[in-house]
């Protein structure tokens, strides 16, 4: 099936249909993440930044802080 026809039946389906479609589709790609290459800076980069932080000299933040952070920010 070609990508223009799996639009086709997407654009069918009703949105609790959509949605575990999507669900399906992500843990496939979760399952075969091992095939999803990463580029040499990024791996360079969490490198840098898992040393830094093994080190002590790495500022972190809980996920709560940097949402509500976000959240004023873009009201």
């Amino acid at each position: 099936m070609r990508l223009e026809e799996i639009r086709q039946e997407i654009n069918k389906l009703d949105m609790s249909d959509k949605i575990l479609l999507i669900a399906d589709v992500w843990d496939t790609i979760a399952q075969s993440n091992k095939e999803l290459p990463m580029p040499e800076w990024q791996k360079k980069e969490l490198d840098l930044r898992y040393k830094l932080y093994k080190a002590g000299k790495q500022n972190l933040h809980d996920w709560v802080s940097v949402h509500e952070s976000l959240r004023k920010k873009y009201r």
